[in-house]
């Protein structure tokens, strides 16, 4: 018998109706926290770094949690897996609350980057169980509106988060940066507490029939686990060798950081399906398309108000409203992507999405190379927003719909690792790039031609994102 807190019978109607209503609230205001916390801490760590005089540890504090995350991912898909997103969304809030608490409470930085890291762990798993959570209780008609409500959920704390970390900092303590975060998780996830019960999927016993059904059950993915931790441990090799200076060995960075991009990728095999990193057809071009998409915008973004500064004298501020231009077209074109449902086919979204990305880090380099105006590049990246906000939706709607029920944690799992890896794996390479050449101008379009090629990568797999069937309907 269904219980009765799950909407089995219920119309479609929208995400914030009955008996929707609270479920997307609760579970948008978790991502808007997770979000909130990550964009926040970049704003308070200079000042965090230099009281607790953990320079040293700087890049580990930001490498750390990204790292750990994909532990977490791994961990949260093949639980929800077995039993149901409920005790692994539970777990990983408890995690992640309990990250925040080390962390606001530190006294020194290896206290502090020790609360990251759990942060990071829970912040993976929570990302997983509440994409398993969307496929067990929103109807696939939905799917669209509530990953654009996600979508949203994130990039609005790119809005208000570093201004709002800054004014508690200076007000307060950058202590309650992590503290104050604590107080309204608990709330969000009250929310969704009361629908949790009826998405368990216990694990049969007893009696003939319930025997065939435990053989349903997937088994402890303990080896996906050490992969997991292997390829957390590229990730972090691969981010140090940024910083890594031998006088005696000029080739030392260019060797390490090879063979940690080589070891993620051997890692990451087992934590995707099968031909992820060979594009093949529907699901595991659904999963490459969103790695590669991630790595071309973060690892393009990070340097465009680096280059506004530095190029053309902008002051701060004014460079950062680029990237909030680019966070607002997302956020609209996410929304109406998720009003257009299946009006929008989900491989035009993904195309489209593509080609805008890779536009806009064509005019990026464009502009660093030319000496363009930059108004060109901001733009642009105001496109490549929209490009995001297009594609970054569908391809999690693909995901879940390309699902069964036995394996959505896992794929749910895969397409959140194939998103932090790339983008990991892009920011530390690009920092590579940065450093190898003798004059700006050269480093930032070493940087944009670097993006933009994967950004190529990322538009010859889109068409690949669904089935040559598929095409022909």
């Amino acid at each position: 018998m269904r219980d009765s807190t799950l909407p089995a019978t219920h119309p479609a109607t929208g995400i914030f109706r009955p008996p929707y209503f609270w479920v997307t609230i609760g579970t948008c205001a978790l991502v808007f926290l997770a979000a909130f916390e990550s964009l926040a801490v970049t704003t308070i760590m200079p000042l965090v770094s230099r009281e607790l005089n953990g320079g040293s540890l700087y890049a580990l504090a930001f490498a750390g949690p990204l790292a750990t995350g994909v532990i977490g991912m791994v961990g949260a898909g093949n639980w929800s897996d077995r039993r149901g997103p409920a005790m692994p969304l539970y777990t990983s809030v408890a995690l992640f609350v309990a990250g925040l608490l080390i962390a606001g409470t530190s006294v020194s930085m290896p206290m502090l980057v020790a609360g990251r890291l759990v942060q990071g762990l829970g912040g993976g798993a929570l990302t997983v169980a509440l994409y398993v959570l969307v496929a067990r209780f929103f109807p696939g008609p939905l799917h669209p509106k509530i990953f654009a409500a996600f979508s949203a959920a994130w990039v609005v704390p790119s809005l208000v988060g570093p201004f709002a970390a800054g004014v508690v900092a200076q007000v307060f303590s950058w202590h309650w940066v992590f503290l104050g975060v604590v107080g309204l998780v608990v709330p969000a996830l009250a929310m969704i507490a009361p629908v949790l019960r009826g998405l368990n999927k216990p694990v049969p016993a007893g009696g003939p029939e319930e025997a065939g059904r435990r053989e349903t059950v997937p088994p402890w993915a303990l080896g996906r686990l050490a992969w997991a931790a292997l390829a957390a441990l590229a990730v972090l090799a691969l981010n140090l060798s940024a910083g890594l200076s031998v006088p005696a060995f000029p080739a030392a960075m260019a060797l390490l950081a090879s063979a940690a991009v080589v070891l993620a990728l051997v890692a990451v095999r087992p934590l995707v399906p099968a031909g992820t990193l060979t594009a093949r057809r529907g699901l595991p071009s659904v999963i490459l398309a969103r790695g590669l998409a991630s790595a071309s915008f973060f690892g393009a973004e990070v340097y465009l108000p680096y280059l506004l500064i530095d190029q053309y004298a902008f002051p701060p501020t004014l460079a950062g409203l680029t990237l909030t231009g680019g966070a607002l077209a997302w956020a609209g074109a996410a929304g109406v992507q998720g009003r257009l449902g299946a009006r929008l086919p989900d491989l035009r979204a993904v195309q489209a999405g593509s080609l805008m990305v890779l536009a806009a880090v064509l005019l990026a380099l464009a502009t660093t190379a030319l000496h363009w105006p930059a108004a060109i590049a901001i733009a642009g990246w105001v496109l490549a927003g929209g490009g995001m906000g297009l594609l970054y939706p569908r391809l999690s709607v693909m995901t879940l719909a390309l699902s069964t029920k036995e394996n959505e944690g896992f794929n749910s799992s895969a397409m959140s690792i194939s998103d932090s890896l790339g983008g990991a794996l892009s920011l530390a390479t690009t920092g590579i790039v940065f450093a190898a050449f003798t004059t700006a101008v050269q480093s930032f379009a070493g940087v944009f031609a670097f993006t933009a090629a994967i950004g190529v990568a990322a538009a010859l797999v889109a068409p690949r994102v669904t089935a040559k069937e598929s095409l022909r309907n």
